[in-house]
């Protein structure tokens, strides 16, 4: 079949339908749709989300973060499992941990939540991140807007690790989150103030037998730290938090805290503020997106790259000039 053919067959409207229905193998066939590169892949998936645009925004958006072994998985099952049991609707988007960017497995993943995965009242999707920058799947705030039309009304985003992922992250949620062990000193030198500096909640998981208190001191010198930085908000301070997710232990507290923060930000409209601000930043990390995709497809600058490359390699030529050439390339007709 042609993409244009393809194009023409897509029942929008019915796709639209099934999703909103709350079909779960609907959302997941739309998401498996959103994630595609094909042409007619595409546009098929412009007019769905366009579709469902006016049954999105009704969620609570928190982005995951934490060094790795601080048991992201743990808390997320955990953590999930508490929101079903309130009533609510939870989709958790993460990233293929088989992915090339990352290594390992995402049976692996998948069977340490084994217990949200069974949650019909649950949604887990792990998405390759396709080389975008920090392991955030760039098609990832298309499935959060999928998601919430499909009626989940709390969306989990985790991300790879602590790194350059957290701006990005922090672009398209609510709350931003970051998960630490029990541990303080060097361990907080360790952190990047820009990642503390985005942080709305900071959680200190495994605070509980041996490492209770370390946690403890750890919380002290978390606090402290916030303390002398520039809060973002003025109707929000970052508190920092304990928890044991493995004994299911604060995960209450969290949530109050979640929704103390949600009910903060929506003075002044903050919170709906920066969801249009959010829109904005989408928009333009689209466009730069695009325009290095069809950079890169350019007849022209095919032909050029390789001897260019080869020329900047062997330094015949300064990297600037072979950039401008490509770009030069690119530009004309």
């Amino acid at each position: 079949m042609s993409g244009k053919q393809e194009i023409e067959d897509f029942d929008v409207v019915g796709a639209a339908a099934e999703l909103k229905s709350g079909d779960r193998r609907a959302l997941a066939r739309a998401i498996t749709l959103i994630e595609s590169v094909r042409p007619s892949h595409r546009e098929n998936a412009q007019q769905l989300i366009t579709e469902i645009l006016p049954d999105t925004g009704n969620s609570i958006r928190i982005g995951i973060s934490g060094t790795p072994g601080v048991g992201k998985s743990t808390f997320i099952e955990a953590f999930g499992k508490f929101l079903t049991g309130q009533g609510h609707r939870v989709a958790v988007l993460t990233i293929d941990p088989s992915s090339k960017r990352t290594g390992g497995s995402i049976l692996g993943d998948k069977t340490r939540m084994e217990e949200l995965v069974r949650d019909k009242n649950a949604f887990i999707r792990p998405s390759p991140s396709g080389g975008s920058l920090g392991g955030v799947a760039r098609r990832t705030r298309e499935a959060m807007l999928l998601c919430e039309a499909s009626g989940f009304d709390v969306i989990l985003v985790e991300t790879v690790g602590v790194g350059q992922s957290e701006t990005t992250v922090a672009e398209m949620v609510d709350v931003f989150m970051l998960l630490l062990a029990p541990a303080g000193g060097d361990e907080l030198q360790g952190i990047k103030r820009g990642v503390m500096e985005l942080a709305d909640l900071i959680v200190i998981n495994k605070a509980d037998g041996e490492l209770k208190a370390t946690a403890i001191r750890a919380a002290a010198e978390y606090k402290g730290a916030v303390g002398l930085m520039r809060p973002k908000s003025i109707n929000w301070r970052p508190e920092v938090l304990m928890i044991s997710a493995l004994k299911k232990q604060g995960i209450e507290d969290l949530w109050a805290a979640i929704e103390r923060y949600r009910e903060a930000r929506s003075k002044d409209k903050e919170l709906e503020a920066q969801r249009r601000d959010q829109a904005i930043a989408w928009m333009w990390s689209e466009l730069d997106d695009s325009l290095l995709s069809s950079f890169r497809r350019h007849e022209g600058v095919a032909v050029l790259l390789p001897e260019l490359e080869l020329a900047v390699k062997n330094r015949k030529m300064d990297p600037t000039a072979a950039a401008e050439q490509l770009l030069k390339a690119f530009l004309e007709k």
